[in-house]
């Protein structure tokens, strides 16, 4: 049982079995009722018949019985006394049908009375039947052989106001035979067609779940090669376990991505720590041996190029880890007031456009780190002008930073937001930086609910949803 084939094997046999069983039961309950039922009717219309007869005057004695071993049929008076009985009928229910030996035995009838057409208790009149009936389960012996019927009883009272009781019954030896043929039969064709669905169920969850074994044995190949290029095979059909695959390898796919973008961060990483690290160990050591020629600037620049980037890979490795920012709620027109007039080294003065109050929710700190990438970008670009606009459009705050630079060619718009990337122009030291500002801008921007990217030319349009 600790295999899905096997559960679910057990699973569909127990409940056809079970459905079997409660269908089975009905059915010999269905059966068995309306064969009792004919067996009543059976006995109704004997018992009727020679009802008719003593309606009509025919004498006891003379009385058309039927087959005493098919419709054993017994007519007695209210006192007990056996008026006629059936050929070969002994006993009914163990009692010995008194005056039977001579076969349809008979005894004389009582004299009637004066008021024989007036009604008894039952509102039967001379000469007429009781159009009740009643059934009753019993034994009777016929020739030696006790059986099990069903009789009828019928009231009658013949042409001289006496009344009798016709009692006929039909055999349930038929019946029970039937019954029993088909209760056997279930008995015999229930194992086999359990175990028809148990085999079924097997072969058809086996062929079901193949894809499935083919998908675990390739994700176990993959997991001890750690070659995350492999795919799992993905079956042609449209079910669930297509589907399965599918996903699976969209999963792989994606991992495979975020594997080889983490080993190309580690390398850029380490080839951008490389440079500063090592222009500063060489001036440290021109300075050891000839002070004089010691170039204190270049080392400050390079010792803080060589912190900004640590600052920056630090910041993208917890972005990385899924630090989400906080609730605090954050006026841009206010921030963008507060970061431009601290920016007074700036090659060129920042101006500011349209100013709309507009609160987002997020973390102020990082918020103001996109606003200075921003900035900084469009310093190191801009010939003469940089401008920036903040704007309200329905429920978004629009933060807009505009330089009057040679812009960004249309095919760059979306490279240049990727870790490490630097257009052909910004790669020297002085000019351009490690190629992390705009990326760390754009994760900001996603993770704040917003986006950041590149209109016409030069501006870059950050947008937010409003808090609340």
């Amino acid at each position: 049982m600790g295999s899905v084939r096997a559960r679910a094997a057990a699973g569909a046999t127990v409940v056809v079995a079970l459905a079997l069983i409660a269908a089975g039961t009905a059915v010999l309950l269905v059966l068995s009722n309306k064969l009792q039922g004919r067996a009543g009717l059976q006995a109704e219309v004997a018992a009727r018949e020679v009802a008719a007869q003593i309606a009509t005057g025919k004498p006891y004695g003379k009385l058309d019985l039927p087959d005493g071993e098919e419709h054993p049929v017994v007519v007695a008076a209210d006192d007990g006394r056996v008026l006629a009985v059936g050929e070969d009928v002994q006993a009914v229910d163990g009692k010995r049908v008194a005056g039977a030996s001579g076969g349809a035995g008979s005894v004389p009838p009582t004299a009637g009375d004066d008021d024989e057409d007036e009604e008894d208790d039952r509102g039967l009149r001379a000469g007429e039947v009781d159009e009740d009936v009643t059934y009753r389960d019993g034994t009777a012996k016929v020739d030696g052989s006790v059986a099990d019927y069903r009789f009828a009883l019928v009231e009658a009272k013949d042409t001289r106001g006496e009344s009798v009781t016709v009692r006929a019954g039909s055999a349930l030896a038929p019946e029970e035979d039937a019954v029993a043929s088909v209760r056997n039969a279930m008995l015999i064709g229930l194992p086999l067609l359990l175990g028809v669905v148990a085999g079924v169920t097997w072969l058809v969850t086996r062929r079901a779940l193949r894809p499935v074994e083919g998908i675990r044995g390739e994700m176990a190949a993959i997991t001890a090669s750690t070659d995350l290029s492999r795919r799992v095979p993905v079956p042609s059909s449209k079910d669930e376990i297509g589907r399965l695959a599918r996903t699976t390898n969209e999963t792989l796919a994606a991992l495979e991505s975020s594997v080889e973008r983490q080993r190309r961060f580690v390398a850029d990483a380490s080839h951008e720590l490389r440079s500063p690290i090592a222009s500063l160990r060489t001036q440290l050591e021109v300075g050891v041996a000839h002070p004089e020629l010691l170039d204190v600037p270049g080392a400050v620049e390079d010792t803080v190029r060589l912190q900004r980037l640590a600052a920056d890979l630090l910041l993208l490795a917890r972005l990385d880890a899924g630090e989400r920012p906080s609730e605090a709620r954050v006026d841009l027109a206010a921030m963008v007031r507060e970061e431009s007039s601290q920016r007074v080294t700036d090659r060129i003065p920042v101006r500011l456009g349209e100013l709309a109050s507009g609160e987002v929710a997020g973390s102020r700190g990082q918020l103001g780190r996109v606003l200075t990438n921003l900035l900084d970008n469009a310093q190191r670009h801009a010939v003469a002008s940089v401008r920036v606009a903040v704007v309200r459009e329905g429920e978004w705050v629009v933060l807009r930073v505009e330089d009057d630079g040679p812009g960004v060619p249309e095919s760059e718009r979306e490279r240049i937001f990727e870790r490490f990337v630097r257009l052909d122009d910004a790669r020297t030291r002085d000019d351009g930086g490690a190629g992390l500002g705009l990326a760390i801008a754009r994760d900001v921007a996603v993770r704040h609910g917003g986006s950041l990217a590149v209109r016409a030319g030069s501006v870059f349009e950050l947008r937010l949803p409003v808090a609340g």
